[in-house]
């Protein structure tokens, strides 16, 4: 294996959409259908928690502003200024979350009829939101963290593609299992390009209980599907390592997984993870996380 990497190189940039990477794949879609309201549940399971407030709390406001100006047209509301828009807002919101203070009260069937609506509205408004909530609260996630850069160097007298991951929690992943795999152009014999994805086998795929960290390791023998590949011809083929991890999280007792992925310019050749177990003057194993994602 020639033409390794220096740490002196520039990214590369990559013009293809990342595998294992967090968030979306950064692609542009072209003619696919949109699910639009339909598949609004996803949306606000997976926006950020900011956004699911913002569109909660937007979703509140336009609520009341429609049956406030229903009020307005309906009228029967005692106590409410005459053609006062800002006091029958309220009173709707006094109407949907049952407060009623009593400065505010339906007089005519119109008015109560509306009233009727709203509360029943509302019934399904609360319902909506909590479920949305817990559901976000509620869905385990793993915590786990990948080490920045992986790196190739030799273990055992092989080259060997080598990068770490560590619990992020003080409790245990059972039965953590772990897979690699080389995502990465192939010509065919009739000139057309296709995405081919090979499996790296690693050394240990399977731990019965990973808590602390693990190092997962690959090895660059002749049937490894990196043998022979340099940086570059990496870069050409537009290669990607995608890593995902699964197991079973002891608190939840539901199954997590966390991925990641490395590009060519991720990956660092002829160099080593720096070491982050010590001993104290008391025996005790140390870790060292300050060092995680340096490499020497």
């Amino acid at each position: 294996m020639t033409g390794r990497m220096s740490n002196d190189q520039p990214p590369q940039q990559f013009s293809f959409p990342r595998i294992g990477g967090d968030g979306p794949p950064d692609a542009i879609f072209l003619g696919q259908p949109k699910d639009g309201w339909r598949d609004a549940y996803h949306y606000l399971l997976t926006m950020p928690l900011p956004a699911f407030f913002a569109v909660m709390a937007a979703g509140f406001v336009t609520l009341h502003l429609f049956f406030a100006l229903i009020y307005l047209v309906v009228g029967g509301v005692e106590g409410a200024r005459p053609g006062n828009f800002g006091d029958l807002f309220f009173f709707s919101v006094q109407t949907l979350s049952t407060l009623g203070y009593g400065e505010m009260v339906p007089r005519t069937f119109a008015a109560n009829a509306v009233v009727t609506v709203e509360s029943f509205v509302g019934l399904f408004n609360l319902a909506i939101a909590t479920g949305l909530l817990f559901a976000r609260i509620s869905r385990p996630t793993a915590r786990v963290m990948f080490s920045d850069r992986a790196v190739v160097t030799a273990f055992q007298g092989e080259p060997t593609l080598i990068f770490r991951a560590a619990n992020r929690r003080r409790n245990r992943i059972v039965e953590a299992e772990v897979s690699l795999t080389l995502a990465r152009d192939y010509v065919t014999a009739e000139g057309g390009t296709m995405r081919r994805f090979e499996e790296l086998p690693t050394i240990r795929s399977k731990s019965p209980i990973f808590s602390l960290t693990w190092q997962i390791m690959h090895h660059i023998d002749e049937l490894s599907p990196l043998s022979d590949e340099t940086t570059e011809s990496l870069t050409a083929r537009h290669a990607e390592i995608v890593v995902v991890l699964k197991g079973l999280d002891e608190t939840f007792a539901q199954t997590i997984h966390a991925r990641t992925s490395y590009t060519p310019d991720e990956i660092l050749w002829g160099r080593r993870l720096v070491d982050i177990f010590s001993w104290d003057a008391q025996g005790r194993r140390v870790i060292d996380y300050t060092h995680f994602h340096d490499v020497e």
